[in-house]
């Protein structure tokens, strides 16, 4: 048996399923201010219902702990930040667009070094060895992170920077870019700094959980859940923290489809505060082709296409975004308490039975306008994400599903699976994992120098796959696109290769 775990803002959910994908178990409990309290009640309470917990080997846990140390500027690490590329790129120095009170927590200083790279390999200079030393020995942080210009097509500048600090500083870890960023200069150095930030918390969730585990008894395997859908290993995580940033959202979508068995959909989750849609294509979130932007830091790298809506159970209707959030169920008017929210404007409308009390009569009015401004904002989102397709049913899962309609303008059908309400989790628990790579290769007519620097692609995005937990034999590329570069010498393409797998046994 296996664990699936999603942390939300209102709601902690587990879920337990069997060698062949059955629901056992599931809870939903409130998420507790320092996470881990809600973590182990929602264990506990899934643990409870099964027979012989000995029989868990593996829990998967997507969660909010990275994002919300970006949000709220807490537990993050400083970190040195290196830029090879003088003299092309000292106009811009690190770190400029970000806010005034991330910087300064984070930064630990930053220097622009001789180095990087051209789009077609040749180097911008040769690697300033001795001034990264230099900075090294006078810039004490928790982290270095090491941004070459386009390093994701030629990294080995890149990896001789992480030789030396090794031999400078030892085992102080180094985030390198064109392991975690795309093409785009600023927006993955963003994104490199912020995954050197998140050390320490990926260090404060993996021993969390390991001490929840313990207390339990359980000696499992455990994977984080990242933002394409698919899982990785705590080693892997703790590499790569960065990369749990919108596990949740994409969590829901997987669950979504595989409880749906609806591989091509639109899916929407409603939580205690939001509403969050997303697009399923064979099975996976459509991703975004936008920048996205976190804690006001832009990054590029790969995530769920997702609107959100300020739409939830807790909303307090005409508030709105307020929430009660995981407060719902002793303000909620259905709970005794004297805040209207969505839930209760849903129950007195008739869909759904929810709480301990009935809805007050003098109430009623205003929950029925407020029914009318749940279909009024759903319908708007669904346009929005179906981009003008209408033939795509929704897929309504999470706790406050039961808020959405029947019937919706723009979709065949409105489905509801069994378990809906901890699709998150079974999005988790079901995960695959898997691993990506962005390069230049030459366009077509490239001949065989071409194809072997795809083959080469394709296998090292394999490789990542399996670091990240999947079985080798069982790996295959589930993605291969390339996008024409323009303003070149010489024609070239940027590729982007996804692999994936089930978990190695």
């Amino acid at each position: 048996m296996r664990i699936g775990i999603d942390v939300g803002g209102t709601n902690t959910d587990a879920v337990v399923l069997d060698e062949a994908d059955r629901v056992l178990a599931k809870a939903k409990r409130p998420t507790s201010p320092d996470v881990t309290e809600g973590l182990r009640a929602a264990l506990d309470a899934v643990l409870g219902e099964v027979a012989e917990p000995t029989l868990v080997t593996r829990v998967m846990l997507g969660t909010t702990h990275a994002t919300n140390a970006i949000l709220e500027r807490r537990a993050l690490g400083r970190v040195a930040v290196l830029r090879l590329g003088a003299p092309a790129t000292t106009s811009v120095p690190p770190l400029s667009d970000w806010p005034e009170d991330l910087r300064k927590t984070v930064s630990a200083g930053a220097a622009i070094v001789g180095g990087g790279h051209f789009v077609d390999g040749r180097p911008i200079a040769p690697l300033d060895a001795d001034a990264v030393r230099r900075f090294l020995g006078g810039t004490p942080a928790d982290a270095v992170a090491v941004t070459g210009v386009f390093s994701p097509a030629t990294a080995d500048q890149e990896n001789e920077v992480a030789e030396i600090v090794r031999a400078e500083l030892g085992e102080v870890p180094v985030s390198l870019s064109h392991e975690i960023g795309s093409l785009g200069l600023m927006e993955r150095e963003n994104a490199t700094v912020l995954n050197a930030a998140l050390y320490g918390v990926a260090r404060e969730v993996t021993t969390a959980l390991q001490a929840v585990l313990d207390a339990r008894g359980l000696r499992v395997e455990t994977f984080f859940a990242q933002n394409d859908g698919t899982l990785m290993a705590v080693g892997y995580a703790a590499r790569y923290p960065v990369l749990t940033i919108g596990s949740g959202p994409a969590n829901s979508i997987r669950g979504a489809a595989y409880l749906s068995g609806v591989p091509d959909a639109i899916v929407a989750d409603v939580g205690g505060t939001s509403t969050d849609l997303g697009v399923l294509v064979s099975g996976f979130p459509r991703e975004s082709a936008a920048a996205v932007e976190i804690g006001g830091v832009t990054t590029n790298f790969r995530m769920p296409d997702i609107l959100s809506i300020a739409l939830g159970g807790g909303t307090v209707v005409g508030q709105e975004p307020r929430s009660v959030g995981y407060r719902i169920a002793r303000e909620a008017l259905v709970f005794g308490g004297a805040t209207p929210t969505m839930t209760d404007a849903a129950v007195a409308g008739g869909r759904g039975v929810v709480g301990t009390h009935p809805v007050p009569d003098e109430w009623r009015d205003r929950l029925a306008d407020a029914v009318r401004r749940i279909d009024e904002l759903v319908a708007d989102a669904v346009d929005r994400v179906a981009l003008g397709r209408a033939d795509r049913p929704l897929v309504a899962v999470g706790g406050g599903a039961f808020l959405l309609p029947d019937e919706l303008p723009g979709v065949p059908e409105v489905i509801r699976p069994e378990h809906a309400e901890v699709a998150n989790a079974v999005g988790a628990a079901i995960a695959l994992a898997s691993g990506r790579l962005e390069t230049i290769v030459p366009a077509a007519g490239g001949g065989n120098h071409r194809a072997t620097l795809i083959d080469k692609a394709r296998q090292e995005a394999a490789a990542r796959a399996v670091a990240a937990g999947a079985d080798p034999a069982s790996v295959q590329i589930v993605e291969l696109s390339e996008i024409p570069l323009s303003y070149l010498p010489e024609p070239a393409v940027r590729l982007h290769v996804k692999a994936a797998g089930p978990l190695a046994r």
